[in-house]
C-alpha cells in the first residue's frame, strides 16, 4: 500500500502508545495495535521477516527486500516504541523506589480493567471456555507465589525473559513488562534501559557496557520468542480465538496478586550492585501494612488505572486504519 510522510508520522506514535503500554505491567502492546487498527498489518509483516530477506536483497536490491517485508511500516512502528520505552523508563524506576504504593496501585487498575476488556471479546461462553478460566486463573496465582527460580542477573534467565515477554508483541491481552514481573526480572528490564541511555549519555563506557549486554540478551530471546511463537500464536488468535482469550483472562486473573500494591517482603537477595533487592514477598491487607498504607490515594489510581482503559476501549470503536 502506499503511504506519505504523515501515515508514518501517525505510525510512529501508534508505536509510542505501544511503546508506553509495554512499559507498564497492565496494557499489552498488542492491545494498543489491536484497538488501534494496525495488529494483522503487524503479525503479517513480522511474519515476512526471514532469512529471505537476504536472497532477495541478492537478487533485486535493497529497496525490494525492503518493501518485501513492509521495512517502513515496521521501522516506523518500532521507532516510537523505543522512543516511548527510553523515555518512560526513567520515570518507572523513580516510581518503583519512591512511590511504589502508587505506581502498583495504577498498574492492579489497568490489569483489572484490561480482564474485563479480554473477557469481553469472548464472543460465545461454553464450558470449555469456562473450564480453561478456571484452572489457569489458579495455575497463575500459584506462579506469582513462588520463588524465582533464577536470579535476572543471569545472562540465561534474560534470554528466557526476553524469550516468554515477546508472547504481547504479538497477541493481545497480557503486556511484556507484566510477564517480566511475573517472572522477577522487570526490574532489570528497567534498569537496563536506563542504564543503556545513561551510559551512552554520561560517556559512562562501563555502565553502557554492561546494560547492552543484558539488552541484547533480552532482544536476542525476544527475536527467537518472536518467530517461534508468531505463526502458532496467531493460528491460535484466528482458529481458536474465544479459548486463547479465555486463558488470557485466567492467566490476568490470577496474577493481580503480584501487582497488588501492598506487600510485605519474606526474602531478599543481592544483586550484581551488591544492592539488597526484594527476592520473595506476599501480599497482604493495607491496614497490615507497616508504614503509611496512603489507601484513600491508592483507590484514587486504581481507579485512574481502570478508566485508562475504559478510554483506549472507547477509542478502539472508532479505530481507524491507516
Amino acid at each position: 500500500m502506499s503511504r506519505r510522510i504523515i501515515d508514518y508520522l501517525v505510525i510512529t506514535f501508534k508505536g509510542i502508545a505501544m511503546g508506553a503500554a509495554d512499559v507498564v505491567p497492565g496494557v499489552s502492546g498488542g492491545t494498543i495495535a489491536f484497538i488501534s487498527g494496525i495488529y494483522e498489518e503487524l503479525i503479517e509483516s513480522i511474519d515476512k521477516v526471514n532469512l529471505g530477506f537476504f536472497k532477495v536483497w541478492k537478487k533485486e536490491g535493497f529497496l525490494t527486500a525492503w518493501k518485501s517485508i513492509n521495512g517502513s511500516f515496521l521501522f516506523a512502528l518500532f521507532l516510537g516504541i523505543a522512543i516511548s520505552i527510553l523515555s518512560l523508563a526513567k520515570i518507572i524506576k523513580w516510581l518503583l523506589h519512591n512511590e511504589p504504593i502508587i505506581l502498583w496501585s495504577f498498574f492492579f487498575g489497568l490489569v483489572l480493567a484490561s480482564i474485563i476488556y479480554i473477557a469481553k471479546q469472548i464472543s460465545k461462553w461454553s464450558l470449555k471456555v469456562i473450564l480453561a478460566i478456571i484452572p489457569i486463573s489458579i495455575l497463575s496465582y500459584y506462579i506469582t507465589l513462588a520463588e524465582p527460580f533464577a536470579s535476572p542477573d543471569s545472562p540465561y534467565y534474560l534470554l528466557f525473559c526476553g524469550f516468554i515477554a515477546i508472547i504481547a508483541m504479538i497477541l493481545p491481552g497480557v503486556s511484556g513488562a507484566f510477564i517480566l514481573l511475573i517472572l522477577g526480572a522487570y526490574q532489570t528490564a528497567i534498569d537496563t534501559i536506563n542504564n543503556l541511555r545513561d551510559g551512552l549519555l554520561q560517556g559512562d563506557m562501563t555502565l553502557f557496557k554492561e546494560a547492552f549486554l543484558n539488552f541484547i540478551l533480552l532482544a536476542v530471546g525476544a527475536v527467537i520468542g518472536l518467530k517461534v511463537f508468531s505463526k502458532a500464536l496467531n493460528w491460535m488468535f484466528k482458529h481458536q480465538k474465544n479459548l486463547t482469550l479465555a486463558i488470557l483472562t485466567g492467566f490476568m486473573v490470577g496474577s493481580l496478586n503480584k501487582i497488588w500494591p501492598w506487600k510485605e517482603i519474606l526474602k531478599t537477595r543481592i544483586n550484581s550492585k551488591g544492592e539488597e533487592v526484594t527476592l520473595l514477598d506476599r501480599s497482604i491487607l493495607p491496614t497490615s501494612y507497616e508504614g503509611d498504607n496512603q489507601l484513600v490515594i491508592a483507590i484514587v489510581f486504581i481507579v485512574i488505572g481502570f478508566a485508562t482503559i475504559l478510554i483506549l476501549e472507547r477509542l478502539g470503536k472508532n479505530k481507524t486504519t491507516v
